[in-house]
């Protein structure tokens, strides 16, 4: 079983206001895999990242466009999948571009390619818990991010769930 955090967010800002927390962990070349429902919040999540990784200009879906960078102290990578029919086409596009390790990327609809992601990588999955509640759930694959997560824990405690 992976490591994870569940977070508890109840609005757009306290979702970017966790991922702003968990920017100080993130490295170039990590991967961040975002999963979830439809509208739970994966963008809102991204802009508080790269916020954290000093990208100071607006960050938005990149669902028709596929892919946006942004330069920050860490250069961003903003991948996402869902109007993709299957991984080939993610290979053509220059998937293997994308692990760069100069980036931090984050890929919306990262679970319809996990198959392609690394041994080290960040799991974020996002669900909605009512109308404007929703759970942040970090998990940890590979053994290197099993450890980061014990300081993303520390950062995110004021939003942890009650189990």
């Amino acid at each position: 079983m992976a490591a994870e955090q569940i977070c508890v967010s109840r609005s757009p800002e306290e979702t970017q206001a966790i991922a702003e927390a968990l920017a100080p962990a993130l490295l170039p070349g990590d991967i961040v895999a975002l999963s979830g429902d439809l509208g739970a919040g994966k963008t809102a999540f991204v802009q508080g990242a790269a916020r954290g990784l000093g990208v100071k200009e607006r960050v938005t879906s990149p669902t028709f466009v596929i892919v946006r960078e942004y330069q920050g102290r860490v250069p961003v990578l903003h991948v996402d999948v869902y109007r993709l029919g299957n991984l080939r086409e993610l290979v053509e596009l220059g998937y293997e571009e994308f692990l760069d390790p100069a980036w931090v990327v984050f890929i919306e609809w990262g679970d319809a390619v996990d198959a392609l992601l690394p041994d080290e990588w960040l799991e974020v999955e996002l669900r909605r818990e009512g109308d404007e509640e929703r759970r942040v759930v970090f998990r940890a694959h590979g053994r290197e991010w099993g450890r980061r997560l014990a300081g993303v824990r520390e950062r995110t405690a004021s939003w942890k769930a009650a189990v």
